[in-house]
């Protein structure tokens, strides 16, 4: 989540930084932003584990890993109903992961 800023430039310095974000074809807001983070640098953001494992506290447990492949092809079918059916196109993709 974003906060909003307010920032006060002298005209010459606003005109200057407009005129170096544009040449760099992005806004000057965007612009403020880059310079602010690369004086501060990354912050170091501490990710919570629970957001990739755990995600069902209830329930049976899946087989997701192991019918993953035919669980993307089944999607593509869903989305390209037109190539279900066609003996050319292998839809049965395989993990590189042994």
């Amino acid at each position: 989540m974003s906060d909003r800023t307010q920032v006060t430039l002298d005209p010459e310095t606003r005109r200057r930084a407009q005129a170096k974000a544009a040449e760099k074809k992005i806004s000057f807001a965007e612009y403020v932003r880059r310079l602010v983070v690369d004086d501060l640098g990354e912050a170091d953001r501490k990710l919570d584990i629970s957001t990739v494992f755990d995600l069902a506290e209830e329930g049976p447990e899946t087989e997701i890993a192991d019918q993953k492949d035919e669980m993307i092809a089944e999607a593509i079918l869903d989305v390209h109903p037109s190539q279900r059916g066609r003996k050319k196109m292998k839809l049965k993709l395989k993990s590189r992961r042994r």
